[in-house]
């Protein structure tokens, strides 16, 4: 009787495992094919299974407590398979919102704060629902400025043209998708697709023809969706400056 006890709480915790697995894959799948939106997948799904895996660590240590001091070891390896695993999960997931409460809760990033790149071409793509592109400077610029120094004007010696130029190619590189360029006006606008939950940021660059010679590049990058954006825009400005950098 104890046997069949044991049996089948190692097969629940196995396949509460699974579940919780399954539910963190299909978070991301579900909305990156447009089953359901990123509240679905992001905020129902995602935490489901984090809470499921949380549950199935603690429930699968105990289990093999027990079955250790009652001296069954005939389903130590399922049990030891689930621990780790949910263990696995829940660090990854704790690493993530860690991450998270780190950064500040803005997705609106550019690099001059006081005139920043307005976009063109991409209004018209945003859609509904989606993040207004206005830049509130009193509310993000300082916020922006100390999380990410390293997001400012980058200054190129070199003509407006050759810069755009170079500017595609780096957005090119990066995987994004070129939606516009306006060579005369020195303005390149690209959207970005994430992997997972296939969530668009949108990206506008603008070249200025700079006083002390060559020019000033400004970059910005802006979430369609969520509150957060973990530090991706940031992160993109930045490694698209450092291409045109060493380019």
């Amino acid at each position: 009787m104890a046997e069949a006890a044991r049996s089948w709480w190692a097969r629940a915790i196995l396949i509460g495992t699974v579940v919780a697995v399954v539910l963190l894959l299909l978070g991301p799948i579900g909305t990156r094919l447009g089953i359901w939106g990123f509240q679905t997948g992001l905020l129902m799904l995602i935490p489901a299974g984090t809470l499921l895996a949380a549950v199935g660590l603690l429930v699968g240590l105990v289990a093999l407590f027990v079955s250790r001091k009652r001296g069954f070891t005939g389903d130590g390896p399922i049990l030891l398979t689930s621990v780790l695993v949910c263990a696995l999960v829940v660090g990854l997931m704790f690493l993530q919102a860690s991450r998270g409460f780190s950064l500040p809760q803005i997705h609106n990033i550019s690099t001059d704060v006081n005139d920043p790149p307005q976009f063109d071409a991409i209004v018209a793509l945003r859609g509904e629902g989606t993040n207004p592109l206005d830049y509130d400077r009193e509310k993000l610029a300082s916020v922006q400025q100390q999380a990410y120094p390293a997001v400012k004007t980058l200054r190129l010696e070199t003509d407006r043209a050759t810069a755009v130029g170079r500017v595609v190619d780096a957005l090119t590189a990066m995987g994004l998708e070129i939606v516009a360029v306006d060579a005369d006006a020195g303005i390149i606008e690209a959207t970005a697709t994430t992997f997972w939950f296939g969530f668009k940021d949108d990206v506008v660059v603008r070249v200025r023809d700079d006083s002390a010679g060559g020019v000033k590049v400004d970059a910005r990058s802006v979430s369609r969706v969520g509150l957060s954006d973990l530090g991706a825009n940031a992160a993109r400005i930045e490694a698209l400056l450092g291409r045109l950098r060493t380019g």
